[in-house]
């Protein structure tokens, strides 16, 4: 069992973090459709799925560098690199999804899960990104 583990460990350790990243931006996400003050649905949506995503961005980063592929340096020009690519690959993915969730409600599947609106479509676009994420943390952002 250890073994296996050793052999995936990266992908393991994205895949939890990846779901404790995706469980950030779903809390967050339901969190602010719950106490933001806008009426216009549309609006809501899109309010709250921007601020979610800033909170899941940074959680991501640091539980990416840490843990999953542990990138050791913290030299001051190293890390704004390294971050500033992380925050570049995560706005493209993020735009996507600002985008996506949004668009998905309009064409229809906007879907009520657990009372929340738009939550369908929040999370078939999420499982998009957890993958365009990787492939971007993987190949560009902390390569060894």
């Amino acid at each position: 069992m250890k073994k296996l583990f050793l052999k995936y460990k990266e992908i393991i350790m994205y895949l939890i973090m990846g779901g404790l990243t995706t469980a950030v931006s779903w809390g967050t996400y339901t969190l602010f459709t719950l106490v933001l003050p806008i009426r216009n649905q549309d609006i809501l949506v899109l309010t709250a799925n921007v601020l979610s995503w800033v909170f899941a961005m940074t959680f991501a980063y640091i539980t990416n560098k840490i843990w999953v592929f542990e990138s050791k340096s913290w030299e001051k020009h190293f890390l704004m690199k390294e971050f500033g690519m992380f925050v570049s690959a995560r706005l493209l993915t993020g735009i996507f999804e600002v985008i996506a969730v949004p668009g998905l409600v309009w064409l229809g599947c906007d879907q009520t899960i657990f009372g929340v609106p738009g939550m369908l479509s929040k999370v078939i676009v999420s499982i998009i990104v957890v993958l365009l994420n990787y492939v971007f943390s993987k190949l560009f952002i902390f390569r060894k």
